[in-house]
Order: structure tokens, then C-alpha cells, then sequence
């Protein structure tokens, strides 16, 4: 074999080793990754039950419920569909109907997101990025708007 065909040899073997290496990384990291969808993308997507992903939007006004126990119930809405929720904790002092949240959890029986993580926006100016560009392709969320 001439040194040509040996350094063409060795270049396609560490190409294939590599492209092993990523595939493995790859496959590890499927379980970890979480999508985000608004309610009308969950609802169209029709998620199995069990999943785990980010729900995104405004609170619904009037939704807010809390039970005993810490247990908390509100509604999220892109204003086009809502998606109740269910989450047991404390939620983040700045938590508001009427105001953008990112919640992670699993689709639970019945269609009801059992979030284990609630996100509130964290100033007058700020809204999660995907929660502000789903709002801003359905036109209801405007730049420099506070909700």
C-alpha cells in the first residue's frame, strides 16, 4: 500500500469514528432534550400523554386556583387555545394572570399539563424569547409592550 492510499485509509477511518462518536452523543442526549410548544401547537401536535416539554404563554385571567397543599391550577393561553395546568410548589413571586410563563412538564390523563417547573417573567420588559415570538406570530404580543 503506498502512502497515499494509507493516509486516504486512516482519513476515512477517523471520519467513520467520529461520525460513531457523534451518533452515540447524539442518542444520549435524545432523553434530555425538551421542546417547547404553545397550547395550540400541543393541542395540534396531539402529544402523547407521558411526554416532557415546555408549554409557553400568558396565564388566563380568572384561572388561578389554589388547593390545599401548595397545589396550584391556572390556564395558558396564546389567546387562540389554552391548555390547563397543574403544578404543586411554591410559584415564583412575580407569577401573574395576565403575564408570560414557561412551565415543563408532562401531558398528564385528560389533557392536563402536570408542570413540575413554573418560569415567570422577571421584569415589566422581559418575556421568555419563545413565549415572545409565538405571541408575536399570532400578533398579539407587540415589542416594548408590557403585560
Amino acid at each position: 500500500m503506498t502512502r497515499k492510499q494509507q493516509r486516504a485509509t486512516l482519513l476515512v477511518a477517523g471520519l467513520m469514528l467520529l461520525g460513531v462518536a457523534a451518533g452515540l452523543v447524539l442518542y444520549a442526549l435524545n432523553d434530555s432534550i425538551v421542546f417547547f410548544y404553545t397550547p395550540s401547537e400541543a393541542l395540534e401536535r396531539q402529544i402523547a400523554e407521558g411526554k416532557r416539554f415546555r408549554l409557553g404563554g400568558l396565564v388566563e385571567k380568572g384561572s388561578l386556583k389554589h388547593g390545599a397543599d401548595a397545589a396550584v391550577s391556572f390556564t395558558v393561553t396564546d389567546t387562540d387555545k389554552a391548555m390547563a395546568v397543574t403544578y404543586h410548589g411554591q410559584l415564583p413571586d412575580l407569577f401573574r394572570e395576565g403575564q408570560g410563563v414557561v412551565a415543563e412538564g408532562r401531558l398528564g390523563a385528560g389533557g392536563v399539563f402536570v408542570a413540575d417547573t413554573v418560569l415567570a417573567k422577571h421584569d415589566e420588559t422581559y418575556m421568555p424569547k419563545e413565549v415572545a415570538d409565538a405571541l408575536k406570530a399570532k400578533g398579539v404580543w407587540k415589542e416594548g409592550e408590557t403585560r
